[in-house]
């Protein structure tokens, strides 16, 4: 009669392992919505969205840099960089597909030179980044003179502000880029190389894998998907600020620990860095519509995340016990 007690308790911690991101996430929902009731109102749920979509897509490309056991501190930069640029370019009356494609284009670029110092010269990832992170805020503040640049090109607006069938396409474009990133992760050769680098890379090398391939690519995308994030930051606020994107690194890092992915690499997901941007998003809004003070917000986060890693080190623990 003990083992079908065994098998329930195995099952039961097995199933909170697996689903413990949506369990804090609807946790979070429900004690948000007894602490305000604007909560569940449909603008206010839109506006969180259209907010999380800002992170979630840096947070993206964080998710494949951590699971092949990196960091890329750099991603603020980026966004406060490619946004600057933009602005410029349009103010200089250039083509509003041109000027996106460009930042983009850059943004991109200065990933993949994270990547090939990272691989080519052996230095960690946290110190490449973030020499990269500092000359990027100083690019920035160098091309804005410290002031921000006003975009007069109402055209670049509809990014930012625009809809698709009655939903903001800052959340479009978020959905489209989780579903296309779940599809790589989960179905593509890319994707297996991912993980298999996260879990060893010594042993993917030996297999075969073009792991200083991979990786540079790996930061690469990071760094395109952090410009692509600039695009509808900047449209929001029409406007490139030479400070923007402060912190962002670390909401992005947040996201991707919250959701699951572990920091030593190789296991994770990117659906479970959508939920954790989510958490991180209904906390700064429920916070916001308490009027709690920033300084207490920060607190409150550092807090999540620090439970986040030891819960996550917990159900590890027990994991590895079942082995």
């Amino acid at each position: 009669m003990e083992r079908p007690e065994g098998i329930n308790k195995f099952n039961l911690v097995g199933f909170i392992n697996k689903y413990r991101v949506f369990l804090i996430l609807l946790v979070t929902c429900l004690i948000a919505s007894f602490l305000s009731d604007a909560f569940f109102s449909v603008a206010n749920l839109f506006n969180v969205a259209r907010q999380v979509s800002i992170t979630a897509i840096v947070a993206a490309g964080m998710t494949l840099v951590i699971l092949i056991a990196g960091i890329d501190l750099s991603v603020g930069s980026i966004l406060a960089f490619t946004g600057a640029m933009v602005a410029g370019m349009l103010t200089a009356k250039m083509t509003l597909p041109f000027a996106i494609l460009l930042a983009l284009g850059v943004g991109a670029l200065i990933g993949l030179v994270n990547g090939l110092i990272v691989t080519k010269f052996g230095v960690p990832a946290f110190i490449v980044t973030l020499a990269l992170m500092t000359i990027g805020r100083g690019l920035t503040l160098v091309y804005t003179k410290g002031y921000p640049l006003v975009i007069s090109n109402h055209s670049f607006r509809a990014i930012g502000g625009g809809e698709l069938l009655g939903m903001p396409l800052p959340i479009v474009v978020m959905l489209l880029l989780y579903a296309l990133m779940y599809w790589v992760l989960r179905y593509t050769a890319f994707g297996r190389y991912v993980y298999a680098i996260g879990g060893n890379e010594e042993a993917s090398r030996l297999s075969g894998i073009q792991v200083d391939q991979v990786k540079i690519a790996v930061y690469g995308i990071s760094g395109l998907l952090s410009a692509l994030s600039s695009m509808i930051y900047t449209s929001r606020l029409m406007s490139a600020q030479p400070t923007a994107g402060t912190g962002l690194e670390l909401d992005a890092i947040a996201a991707v620990i919250i959701g699951g992915t572990s920091l030593s690499g190789g296991r994770g997901g990117i659906i479970g860095t959508l939920v954790g941007a989510l958490i991180m998003g209904v906390l700064d809004n429920v916070l916001n519509l308490m009027n709690v003070s920033p300084f207490y917000q920060s607190i409150a986060k550092g807090l999540v995340i620090l439970i986040a890693v030891i819960v996550d080190g917990k159900f590890l623990q027990i994991r590895n016990k079942k082995k």
